[in-house]
C-alpha cells in the first residue's frame, strides 16, 4: 500500500497539495489505518483468492417510518465514515462491509432485526435511534457478547441496564441522565421556577420524564403539571391550559417526533408565550418543520452544532454535503455515528492479531485504543471497564432553535466549541 493510492481527499501525504488542503484529522486517521495495514503481518494471511476477507459490521435504526429524520442521517454519517476507512485500506487491507436492517422504530421490529444480524455473523454493530426500540434488544447483544455502539438513543437505561464491567453495550451519545440536568441548571439560571413536564408514553419518554423529575428535586423543585400521552398525538390543548393554570412558566417537553410541534403550536394558537425546552430532538426537522416560527427561542440540549468552528467540523460538514447532496437533517445523529463508526475501527487497530472476537472488541474499547480525534470531541479513552458512556457533560451545550435552525444560545460557548472537550 502506498500513500498516492488514497484518495485525494483523505491522503496520508504531507506532501500531496489536495491531501494538504483537507482535514488534518482525515489526514492522521489515513495514516494511522495505513500505517497499521503496512505493519501488521496479519495482513497476507487477511488475503484469500477471491480477495480480501470484509469485516462485516451490523447497522440497525429506522431508515423508513416517524423517526427516519434521524435514523437516515446516523446511517449516512456511518457510510460515510466507512467510505474513507476503506479507501485507505479498511482494517489489515480488509474492507468494512456494512449489514443494515430497517427496526422502522418498532420495538418487535428492532430485536427481529437485532437476531437477523447476530445470525449473519458481524464482528459488532453501529445502531439504534429510538430507547425504547433499543432496550427491547439489549439482551441479544450481551448474550451472544457482540458489542454494540448506539450512537442515537439517550435513554439512561441503554447503557446501565447491564453492570458496566461485564457490559458490551457502548454509547457515543448524551444519555439523558446529562442532558436533563444541564437543562434544568439553564431553568433555574434564566429564572424559570414552575416547570410543566410533557412526555410521551414510550420508552424514551418515560426515562426522559424520570430524569427530568430526578434533576428537578436535586433543586427541591417539583413539576407543577405532568402530561403524559402517546405517540401520534394530533392536540394537546386541554393538556396546555391545565399547564397554564397551573402558573408554568416553561414547558418541557420529552418526545421525538411531531408530538413536539404539537405542543409549540397548540401554544402559539393559544397566545400563551411561554418557552418550551427539551433534549436534542428539539433539533429535529418534525420540530423545526413542523412548528416553524412556533418553534422560535426553544432550548435544546446538543452535542454538536453544525458550524464550522474547525477543520475536522468543516470538513465532515462539506464531506456529507458533497456525498449526500444536502447537509444532515439532524447533525448530531450523523455527527455522533461518524465518530462511533471511527471509534469501531479504531478498536479493531487494537487487535493486533486480526481476531476480532466479541470480548477482544471489547477490550480494545475499554482501553487499547489511540486518542481519535473525532468531529464531536476528541476521544482519549472515551471507554473503561466501568464506564459506557463516550460522552461525559462538559462537551454538552445548549442550543437555540433561530429561523429555523439550531444555533448556539450563548456566544460565549460558540467560542468555547472551538476548543475541544475531551472526557471528565
Amino acid at each position: 500500500m502506498h500513500a498516492s493510492r488514497f484518495p485525494a481527499q483523505i491522503s496520508s501525504s504531507p506532501s500531496s497539495s489536495a491531501g494538504s488542503s483537507r482535514s488534518p484529522g482525515l489526514r492522521c486517521a489515513a495514516l494511522a489505518l495505513a500505517v497499521v495495514a503496512l505493519a501488521t503481518p496479519w495482513l497476507a494471511q487477511a488475503q484469500s483468492t477471491q480477495g480480501p476477507v470484509p469485516v462485516r459490521v451490523g447497522v440497525v435504526g429506522p431508515f423508513t417510518g416517524p423517526s427516519a429524520d434521524f435514523g437516515v442521517p446516523m446511517l449516512n454519517g456511518i457510510k460515510l465514515a466507512v467510505d474513507e476507512i476503506n479507501a485507505v485500506g479498511g482494517y489489515m487491507g480488509r474492507p468494512m462491509e456494512l449489514v443494515v436492517k430497517d427496526d422502522m422504530a418498532d420495538p418487535a421490529r428492532g430485536r427481529q432485526a437485532a437476531q437477523e444480524l447476530l445470525s449473519e455473523k458481524v464482528s459488532a454493530v453501529l445502531g439504534f435511534c429510538n430507547t425504547g426500540v433499543a432496550l427491547k434488544a439489549l439482551d441479544l447483544f450481551q448474550q451472544s457478547k457482540t458489542p454494540l455502539i448506539v450512537p442515537c438513543a439517550t435513554g439512561t437505561a441503554v447503557t446501565s441496564t447491564y453492570p458496566a464491567p461485564e457490559s458490551y453495550i457502548f454509547r457515543v451519545q448524551g444519555r439523558d441522565a446529562l442532558q436533563a440536568p444541564l437543562m434544568v441548571d439553564e431553568i433555574i439560571k434564566r429564572g424559570w421556577d414552575k416547570v410543566a413536564i410533557f412526555a410521551d408514553t414510550t420508552g424514551y419518554g418515560e426515562g426522559g420524564y424520570k430524569d427530568v423529575v430526578d434533576a428537578l428535586a436535586a433543586k427541591n423543585l417539583k413539576p407543577v403539571h405532568v402530561s403524559r400521552f402517546p405517540l401520534g398525538v394530533k392536540d394537546l390543548t386541554a393538556e396546555l391550559a391545565a399547564a397554564r393554570n397551573a402558573g408554568a412558566n416553561v414547558i418541557y417537553s420529552y418526545t421525538v417526533g411531531p408530538e413536539n410541534a404539537v405542543i409549540a403550536n397548540g401554544k402559539k394558537a393559544m397566545g400563551w408565550k411561554v418557552t418550551q425546552v427539551g433534549p436534542w430532538t428539539l433539533s429535529f426537522p418534525f420540530f423545526l418543520e413542523g412548528a416553524k416560527d412556533a418553534a422560535e427561542g426553544a432550548l435544546t440540549v446538543q452535542t454538536f452544532i453544525a458550524e464550522p468552528s474547525n477543520e475536522r467540523r468543516a470538513s465532515f460538514l462539506s464531506g456529507y454535503t458533497r456525498k449526500y447532496q444536502r447537509k444532515p437533517a439532524v447533525p448530531m445523529a450523523a455527527a455522533n455515528a461518524y465518530d462511533a463508526t471511527y471509534l469501531l475501527m479504531y478498536s479493531f487497530l487494537g487487535i493486533r492479531d486480526g481476531n476480532l472476537t466479541g470480548p477482544a472488541i471489547k477490550e480494545s474499547l475499554e482501553g487499547k485504543m489511540k486518542p481519535y480525534y473525532g468531529v464531536v470531541t476528541t476521544y482519549d479513552r472515551p471507554f473503561s471497564a466501568t464506564d459506557k458512556d463516550a460522552i461525559t457533560r462538559n462537551m454538552l451545550i445548549v442550543g437555540m432553535v433561530k429561523n429555523g435552525a439550531v444555533t448556539f444560545a450563548y456566544p460565549e460557548d460558540a467560542k468555547r466549541n472551538l476548543i475541544v472537550q475531551r472526557k471528565q
